[in-house]
């Protein structure tokens, strides 16, 4: 038995009649058993800042306090929770804050860097706030991201070229991080079970990146190579306004090849020569 003198979560969950809420992508997670196994994946430790969003009933959130984190910040947009979160903190003083806010409006760049983000993402902003932090200038605020996704996402984070799942956001985040699903949990271990499983990825931003182009630039190729993914790329790069087939040419891309043959470094070489003529 897993004791933190706390009361335990489906206790604290019946005391102040919390139900996930389905508009707020909320699916708890309350065995501390796996919440400690993914706090250690994160390699949660003492003398690293921390930040969680959506911390829900605390499951994850006293997960890494028992594991030795230190400097914790939870963001919860969901003022019920407040009282939960302040209980936990209240047993943990020093090493917890609290921000009340919507994760979609903090300013990342306003943390002590280097941060490590550790969540189980709500599931209706997850996709939106991994593209955020990983759209970011570089270098990256943050030293790793270990957070969880539904299984699909998961898949397409760290799909390579020639699946199903390859596409813009497999594309964004091999260019930026290197990726790995590390944990996969079943749909019967959250409360309420969600439709799908769910998996653990663990993002860690590179040393150096090989190609640079802005990334306006490359989220405007990417969104029109993808786009009409069916379509060759001298059809589907047509919306970007320059001579297509000229270009990839002589980039040594195939025109007539398709958006989910091409490897990331391919799309940062358009994405460099479109900037460089100036159509972004």
């Amino acid at each position: 038995m897993i004791n933190d003198g706390l009361p335990a979560l489906r206790d604290i969950i019946d005391e102040f009649d919390l139900r996930a809420k389905k508009s707020l992508g909320q699916n708890f997670l309350l065995d501390m058993n796996i919440t400690r196994k993914i706090a250690r994946l994160a390699n949660a430790r003492p003398g690293q800042a921390f930040v969680e969003i959506g911390p829900g009933p605390g499951g994850l959130t006293r997960a890494l306090l028992m594991e030795g984190v230190d400097q914790l910040t939870v963001i919860e947009r969901d003022q019920r929770l407040q009282p939960v979160l302040e209980q936990i903190k209240n047993h943990y003083p020093q090493a917890l804050s609290i921000m009340m806010q919507d994760a979609l409006t903090i300013d990342w760049n306003s943390f002590e860097k280097p941060f490590e983000i550790v969540a189980n993402l709500p599931y209706n902003i997850g996709t939106q706030l991994l593209t955020d932090w990983l759209e970011m200038d570089w270098p990256l605020p943050f030293s790793r991201l270990t957070l969880m996704f539904q299984e699909e996402v998961a898949e397409r984070i760290v799909a390579p070229t020639r699946t199903k799942a390859y596409g813009r956001l497999s594309v964004l985040a091999n260019w930026r991080c290197e990726t790995e699903i590390v944990y996969r949990l079943p749909k019967e271990a959250f409360t309420p079970p969600p439709k799908i499983s769910s998996a653990v990825v663990s993002l860690t931003p590179k040393q150096e990146l090989d190609f640079t182009p802005s990334p306006e630039a490359f989220r405007k190729v990417t969104a029109a190579a993808f786009g009409q993914r069916r379509k060759m790329l001298r059809a589907s790069l047509k919306p970007l306004g320059v001579e297509v087939t000229t270009l990839l040419d002589h980039l040594n891309i195939d025109p007539t090849a398709r958006a989910e043959t091409l490897e990331y470094q391919d799309f940062c070489r358009i994405a460099l020569a479109v900037q460089e003529l100036g159509a972004v």
